[in-house]
């Protein structure tokens, strides 16, 4: 079983940790969101913007989180990306939406943490790249290896840039993160072996492919 969008200490600490230690089969997802912002603060920053589910927890519980990702218990890290438009998430609770975009502002969020020590990079990548391969059984993925796709991400630690609207690619045109500093950014982006993103620009047409998976996923 992978369990999604873990957010409390209970869930991560407690349940997950201890079903890893009894030998079952069970993995886990947290969110960039879940790791960085809590509650009450980005409810009164944000307002129904911070909005989704499961909700953002106070500062113990994602304190809970990053003691699990040290500990090895986090699996794997997801955006949860909801692109839900100003209008949509403007409209008074309960009829706003659940959800925030997350799928550009991974990375970035991510890298910022590691430059502030929370993480190291050889972790990162195991919970982005390796460890979701392994799990659903992706061939040639998740690993830099002969006979492996080249998909590569090549990042700067020192830049220090700061998330803007402008520079957002989704639908939605906003972040939760909007404004805010971070330090360690994506500048170019591999897919197969072809550059496809550098310094911020998409370079070419879409050229993705179906993945390819295993009989059955190995770990």
């Amino acid at each position: 079983i992978h369990v999604l969008h873990v957010s409390t200490a209970l869930e991560a600490e407690k349940s997950i940790a201890g079903a890893k230690r009894a030998g079952l089969d069970v993995s886990m997802e947290v969110t960039p969101q879940h790791l960085t912002l809590a509650a009450p603060q980005c409810y009164r920053e944000l307002g129904s913007f911070a909005q989704m589910n499961p909700p953002i927890r106070r500062a113990h519980h994602r304190a809970a989180l990053w003691r699990a990702v040290r500990a090895g218990i986090v699996d794997t890290i997801g955006s949860d990306h909801a692109p839900h438009t100003r209008a949509e998430k403007e409209k008074p609770y309960p009829n706003s939406p659940s959800g925030m975009p997350g799928v550009q502002t991974l990375l970035p969020l991510m890298l910022d943490h590691v430059s502030k020590g929370r993480l190291n990079l050889a972790r990162l990548t195991e919970l982005t790249s390796t460890n979701p391969a392994l799990l659903f059984g992706l061939k040639r993925k998740g690993r830099i290896a002969l006979g492996f796709d080249a998909d590569l991400t090549l990042v700067d630690m020192g830049k220090k840039q700061r998330v803007d609207d402008n520079w957002l690619a989704s639908r939605c045109g906003w972040s939760p993160f909007t404004g805010r500093e971070l330090t360690g950014w994506p500048v170019m982006v591999m897919l197969n072996g072809q550059l496809a993103m550098r310094e911020g620009t998409i370079l070419g047409a879409p050229r993705g492919t179906l993945l390819d998976f295993e009989s059955a996923p190995t770990r």
